[in-house]
Order: C-alpha cells, then sequence, then structure tokens
C-alpha cells in the first residue's frame, strides 16, 4: 500500500467515506489521516450500521490504523468528542499541535454573512476560521486544554512511519471543483483540495506517494449555490432515481450525468495513479451488490471500460452498493479489465 492518497473528483460526496472505509478494513493501513475540516461530511455503511464522520478518517472503523489529523485541518470539539465516543477510539488518536480550531463565534459570523449564504456556505465556521488563520489569530490545538491529551507532531510521525515501511492512507475532503485555486470560484470551500495540497496539510513531500485514487461518482452531484454542468431538473432526476441529501446540511443534493471533461481535468490536477468508481447500481441496477468483475452485466462492464480508456487511467475499485464490502476491487480481481 505505501502512501495512498484518497481525494474527490467532482463536486465532493463522490463516495470517498465508503472507498476510504472499505481500504481500512481491506488493507489495515498502519496510519489513517483525515484532512479538511466539520463541512464535509463522509459516510461508510458497515455491519448494517451507518457512520457519519466529519473528523476522524473513516479508518475508525477498523480497531487498528493510528487515527491522525494534521496541522492543515480544522476542528470543532463537539464533533470530535461526539465522533471519538461513537468509535470509542479516543486511545488511537493523534493530533497535530498547529491544527486549527473553530470556535462558536466562527459560526456565528458566517450565519451574519450575506456573501456566504450566496455562495451557499454549509455554515459550520469553517470559513471565518480559516480567514482567521490567515490572519494569524486563529487558536491552535496546542492552546486547547481539552485537546492536550492528543497533541502530537503529525508530519514528523506520517514521515518516520513511511521511513519504516508501513502503510499510510490519507483521506481527503470534498471534490476538486470546491477547491479554492481549481474550482469554479467564488462558488468554492475555503481551501485547496487537491491532492497536493493534501499532501501539504499534513506535511508531506511528493516523493513520498505512492498512490492516488481519484474518486468519481457514475453521475455528478453538488450542494449549494455554482455552476453544475448539464445539471438534471428535479423531476428528471427523480424519474431517473437520482435522489441524494447532503451528510452535513440535510440539503438535497443538485444532479447532472457523469461529465467526462470535468473527469479528465481532476485525473490530470491530481497525478491520479487509480480511479476509484461509486454508485455503479445506480446506474446500472443488475451491478447492485456484485463483488466480482465477471457478475457485471454486460453494459456496466462497456461503460468502465470506454471510461478507462478515456481518462487513461485504470479504474481498480468499483462500488455496487452502499455497505463498504459491496466493492469491485479489481486491484486483485484477475477477472477485470
Amino acid at each position: 500500500m505505501g502512501l495512498v492518497i484518497i481525494c474527490g473528483g467532482f463536486f465532493g460526496d463522490e463516495g470517498k467515506g465508503k472507498i476510504a472505509g472499505y481500504l481500512a478494513l481491506r488493507d489495515k493501513p498502519e496510519i489513517a489521516v483525515r484532512t479538511g475540516s466539520v463541512n464535509a461530511g463522509h459516510t461508510a455503511v458497515y455491519n448494517n450500521k451507518r457512520f457519519k464522520f466529519r473528523l476522524l478518517p473513516v479508518a475508525a472503523l477498523n480497531n487498528y490504523s493510528r487515527l491522525l489529523l494534521p496541522a492543515g485541518c480544522l476542528i470543532r470539539l463537539d464533533v470530535l468528542f461526539k465522533e471519538l465516543e461513537l468509535t470509542n477510539s479516543k486511545d488511537r488518536l493523534g493530533i497535530d499541535r498547529q491544527a486549527g480550531v473553530i470556535e462558536s463565534r466562527h459560526v456565528e459570523m458566517e450565519k451574519r454573512d450575506a456573501i456566504m449564504k450566496g455562495i451557499g456556505s454549509t455554515m459550520q465556521g469553517v470559513g471565518a476560521a480559516m480567514a482567521d488563520r490567515v490572519m494569524r489569530r486563529l487558536r491552535i490545538a496546542r492552546d486547547v486544554s481539552e485537546l492536550k491529551p492528543f497533541i502530537t507532531d503529525v508530519a514528523i510521525e506520517v514521515n518516520e512511519a513511511l521511513n519504516k515501511g508501513l502503510n499510510v492512507m490519507i483521506e481527503g475532503t470534498q471534490g476538486l471543483f470546491l477547491s479554492l485555486y481549481h474550482g469554479t470560484y467564488p462558488f468554492v470551500t475555503s481551501r485547496d483540495t487537491s491532492a497536493s495540497a493534501i499532501l501539504s496539510e499534513v506535511g508531506i513531500g511528493p516523493k513520498k506517494v505512492d498512490e492516488i485514487i481519484l474518486v468519481l461518482k457514475s453521475y455528478v452531484t453538488r450542494v449549494g449555490s455554482g455552476p453544475l454542468p448539464d445539471e438534471l431538473s428535479e423531476e428528471e432526476a427523480n424519474r431517473r432515481g437520482l435522489v441524494e441529501i447532503a451528510t452535513v446540511t440535510g440539503r438535497r443534493r443538485r444532479i447532472a450525468l457523469f461529465n467526462i471533461e470535468l473527469a479528465k481535468r481532476a485525473v490530470i490536477i491530481n497525478s491520479a495513479t487509480q480511479v476509484a468508481i461509486t454508485k455503479l447500481d445506480i446506474l446500472f441496477r443488475e451491478a447492485a451488490g456484485k463483488k466480482h468483475w465477471s457478475d457485471l452485466p454486460l453494459e456496466a462492464r462497456k461503460w468502465i471500460e470506454d471510461l478507462e480508456d478515456e481518462l487513461g487511467v485504470p479504474i481498480t475499485l468499483i462500488g455496487t452498493g452502499e455497505d463498504v464490502y459491496d466493492t469491485i476491487d479489481l486491484r486483485h480481481d484477475k477477472l477485470g479489465p
């Protein structure tokens, strides 16, 4: 496994939580890192339970991995301690001493800001906290008494683990086209969401990377304002069974069909070495729950093969249902394309 980065290729909600959950349980990395903040939720269904993570890495499910929150992330104490209690993972958590801390005043600032409302902010305080960080007035983890038991140097810990040959998985958040720099500005999030930025948040150089897994859904969704190419009407989305509710905001997601040009751009900017496709079962109902390439309907296989040819990157993981194990792993399935 080495160092693996998981990143999103559209507007978030691609299914990174499912892919991270599968890899955490299947490959059991010694260390799992989660970048970003509470404005992005990662959902994993495991043992008939639905887990919604906003801060912890999804690897909290495996009772094995060391869980790290790096210097570039922003922490909200209420969310953190709720997730720690849910997963009983306090003894595995490390928080970088320079990680930022969101306070209640940041949430209130966003609720009063007309610009934040106009761009469709999740109102979780992330943008306001990032602004405070740039102005050098944000509280950081080393100054918060409740976080002192978890304080570590994440950059050193991860780099030393890699030097020892241990496996590390970094779980990025949101998607490329919500990037502050590469997205549909100003309808974007408050950070860069590319693979390069994910590395920077943790404190790892690019030479250490072994694999970059770009997660793409079989269709495109977006929450909030901003352009969405070839957006379907709500009526058409309903007719096709493409209805989703956002993990953090509870808002209905806007829907479009798969966009090959966005996908190609995401491959280029993230230097993707592998692609994961999720929710193939929504596009091809007969694919639901399949775990082997040979069990997929022919039209689904052709769709994957054609897409792989266009992207020029191997499609290695295919989600066929909600459960983390409803996954076809073409890294190991010798009958794959």
